[in-house]
């Protein structure tokens, strides 16, 4: 951080302020405590009969990789809300009955994933690619291209999805994604 985005100074401070416990940006011309704080990223794992809905990534980070319909929430919104809209822009598709499924906190990029379980709300599927997506498809498990899903929360996403469907039972997980050395968990836009 370069600026207050109180007064606009430069003076600041990274300093433990009194009464808390970790370092901030504290601006020195005017007080302002500035607070960092986690990223929540919200989306929909969509259903249609025995698939599933995947878009393949037409922006960075992971360009060409693919991932379940997601991004940023939106100041103003539920994450409902935000995971329906990003379901529809970037997939095309309406989609009704969310279930609660997967949260994620992912502390190396301070980021919190919320899913939401699905479905298409036609019973005729309709989608198409959003301007952030190059293609939207469904994939039964057999068909998921498991070696080109863009992001670890993604495959650990999946992968619990049809441990739960062939137990018969979807109930809420909770769960942390630590990097590894092999992880490449960046941030969408």
């Amino acid at each position: 951080m370069k600026f207050c985005s109180e007064c606009g100074s430069d003076q600041l401070s990274f300093v433990i302020p009194q009464g808390d416990n970790r370092p901030r940006h504290v601006c020195s011309r005017c007080g302002m405590i500035h607070y960092l704080n986690p990223k929540v990223i919200t989306g929909c794992l969509v259903q249609h009969e025995d698939k599933v809905l995947l878009c393949r990534r037409a922006i960075e980070p992971r360009y060409g990789l693919w991932t379940i319909p997601a991004g940023f929430m939106e100041n103003h919104e539920t994450t409902e809300q935000a995971a329906i809209r990003e379901t529809w822009e970037e997939a095309h598709a309406k989609v009704s009955n969310l279930q609660l499924y997967n949260v994620f906190s992912i502390p190396h990029i301070s980021q919190i994933y919320i899913m939401f379980l699905a479905k298409l709300e036609l019973n005729e599927p309709l989608f198409a690619a959003g301007s952030e997506s190059l293609e939207v498809a469904l994939f039964d498990e057999a068909s998921i291209p498991w070696d080109q899903l863009a992001f670890p929360v993604v495959q650990r996403t999946l992968k619990q999805y049809y441990l739960d469907r062939q137990q018969g039972h979807f109930s809420v997980h909770v769960g942390d994604i630590i990097k590894t050395p092999s992880s490449s968990e960046t941030p969408p836009p």
